[in-house]
């Protein structure tokens, strides 16, 4: 569980409840002031509409998917990755026949495709682009999924405006209304406009809410999980490499220290 992404909204959500909260105390409505199902309608529906004509839908249907991928953990460490690899370089050094045998002891399945590559006597050139070129491909997978809510952070705001259009369309009728005679009878002019204008405001406030609050933070979110998910693949195929060439882990894990930051780079004196 990532605890910072749940901080992160709980923090935003019971901010900014508060503020509506005291900006409500003297109204009849209270918070409800703020929940206006139309303007909810039109934030989220015509986001989700518009997002489904600009993506495939199966980028659209792995929306649910995405935000599980943020709520839960980074499970992946590199300096537990960094062990992995310099404990099998001690037997990759013994010869392809030992590191077959300990094939199943790869924990990451990243890098035990890298060390079959290996023991299928692929060159080193070969494993090398092969890998390099299935972390390209995944990064744009990824990123394609990461744009779908960075599009949505993007037409929440616009929809908001949209929302805004109609509640001053409705405002402005209903001022014309009004000074005609014709706003109907046993109905006050003022609160039908006010009701209008309320509209236009919450609409923009919920369009905003949404992209800076969820739509955006998701997708940054993804971006740096993109990142992380890089470097450690990137680490892993130096080692392969490494390991290929039958390096000494000692040189193996000062060459894989440049991918993590000084505080975790290991230093024990191996044998």
């Amino acid at each position: 569980m990532d605890i910072a992404t749940i901080i992160g909204i709980l923090l935003g959500v019971g901010l900014v409840g508060t503020a509506m909260v005291q900006a409500t105390v003297n109204l009849s409505g209270g918070i409800l002031t703020f929940v206006e199902p139309a303007s909810l309608m039109i934030v989220l529906g015509g986001t989700i509409a518009a997002t489904a004509i600009a993506f495939p839908l199966a980028e659209v249907l792995r929306l649910v998917a995405n935000l599980k991928a943020v709520f839960s953990g980074e499970k992946v460490k590199n300096a537990l990755i960094l062990e992995e690899i310099v404990e099998m370089a001690a037997v990759a050094r013994k010869g392809t026949a030992d590191l077959e045998k300990s094939l199943g002891d790869a924990k990451t399945p990243f890098f035990k495709d890298g060390l079959q590559m290996i023991v299928d006597g692929l060159a080193e050139e070969d494993i090398r682009y092969i890998l390099e070129t299935r972390v390209d491909n995944r990064a744009l997978r990824e990123q394609a999924e990461a744009n779908v809510f960075r599009t949505m952070g993007t037409m929440a705001p616009a929809f908001g405006m949209v929302g805004t259009l109609v509640g001053l369309v409705a405002m402005l009728y209903g001022m014309a209304q009004a000074s005609s005679g014709g706003g109907g009878a046993g109905k006050d002019p003022a609160a039908a406009l006010g009701q209008a204008m309320g509209l236009a405001l919450i609409t923009t406030l919920y369009g905003a809410l949404f992209a800076n609050l969820l739509f955006n933070p998701i997708a940054t979110k993804l971006k740096s999980r993109i990142e992380k998910r890089n470097i450690s693949q990137n680490m892993i195929i130096e080692g392969v490499v490494l390991l290929k060439k039958k390096k000494h882990p000692l040189l193996v894990r000062e060459h894989l220290n440049s991918f993590l930051p000084p505080k975790e780079w290991k230093r024990e004196e191996l044998t």
